[in-house]
């Protein structure tokens, strides 16, 4: 295990210096980030879970937010690959107020999380490690909503665990096309040294195109540095190659052909302005056209999961809970809401 580490390590320091020799200096948030974020402040106190994967010690971090009056249910919400806990920093606010007790991990190779040398990251994996934290808490009943890559998570989970599961909600995921058959494939290294050229701009640039439509809130500025603050770190490389290999977690392990066996109550929330897709730089622009269609993947979707609710946001890209979050507030309460005896 410890000469798979080091040969790893090597091919980091190889790739990172072939990499940063070819890059302009790099304009700077307002400031560095640590490797585990130990600089920056989450909303709610952080918890921690002790893991040993793959021969590696590792911690998971999580908030458990509980509310003043305790409506006896529980919600998790998983987050997106470009984020961690803390986006969800309002909705947990909301939850909490209507009574419910609130779960956010981050994910290994995420946030607050720790950054493994090597791990090979699976779907599977990331469901258990989450399930071990509602073990470690004694929940035996949650609903679990998931945005983004933690979309796919959270459908994952919903099919490792259905009898935990109350509820689903799914918020722009990706994954409800399989981009395996239009993109081809690139190795982990690929993944790697494009993780490697980002810097603010590129990380403010891509955001506003695809997230705000460039309509651009000094309150989108936070999601931007706390991407960009890391790659200031000196330890940039071991995040970036974090990256690449959950890169090729979600290309590789799609979620959509499974959708039909969810037998959870689902809510859809999907921004119709989205077109998240991944790899639609590497095929030709007709190609790309036909990728990242929310509209119509929310409809495809909303028709594979049986007892699902399809709530189209218009004008509305790939964050809900940030860009309109009362328009997804709403649906959500109402969803959650219990049946009445």
């Amino acid at each position: 295990m410890k000469t798979r580490h080091l040969f790893f390590t090597a091919l980091l320091a190889l790739l990172t210096i072939s990499s940063f020799a070819q890059q302009p200096q790099q304009p700077a948030p307002a400031k560095a980030l640590g490797l585990c974020l130990e600089n920056y402040e989450y909303p709610h106190p952080v918890q921690y879970l002790k893991l040993n994967l793959q021969g590696e010690q590792l911690q998971m971090a999580y908030m458990d937010v509980k509310p003043q009056r305790y409506n006896g249910h529980n919600v998790l919400l998983l987050h997106g690959k470009n984020f961690n806990g803390a986006y969800w920093a309002t909705t947990i606010q909301a939850l909490t107020q209507n009574g419910y007790r609130v779960i956010v991990p981050d994910q290994i190779g995420f946030g607050k999380s720790s950054k493994p040398t090597y791990l090979q990251y699976t779907f599977q994996l990331l469901a258990q490690n989450t399930k071990a934290i509602l073990d470690t808490l004694g929940i035996t009943k949650i609903s679990v909503l998931g945005h983004s890559m933690g979309g796919m998570l959270a459908t994952r989970f919903v099919l490792m665990y259905p009898n935990v599961v109350e509820k689903f909600i799914l918020e722009n995921p990706i994954g409800l096309e399989d981009w395996k058959l239009k993109v081809p494939y690139q190795p982990v290294e690929a993944w790697y040294k494009n993780e490697l050229k980002q810097n603010y701009e590129s990380i403010r640039k891509y955001q506003s195109e695809s997230y705000y439509d460039n309509q651009w809130k000094p309150a989108y500025d936070e999601w931007v540095n706390l991407q960009a603050g890391w790659t200031l770190s000196p330890e940039y490389h071991r995040i970036a190659w974090n990256a690449a290999l959950t890169y090729d977690m979600i290309f590789t392990q799609p979620v959509c052909y499974e959708f039909s066996n969810i037998t959870a109550p689902t809510l859809l929330i999907i921004g119709q302005r989205d077109r998240t897709a991944l790899g639609k730089a590497n095929v030709p622009e007709e190609v790309k056209k036909t990728m990242g269609l929310y509209p119509e993947l929310g409809r495809i979707t909303h028709d594979k999961i049986r007892n699902s609710t399809l709530v189209p946001l218009d004008n509305v890209g790939h964050l809900p809970h940030i860009e309109a979050f009362d328009r997804f507030m709403g649906p959500l309460l109402s969803f959650l809401q219990p049946a009445k005896p």
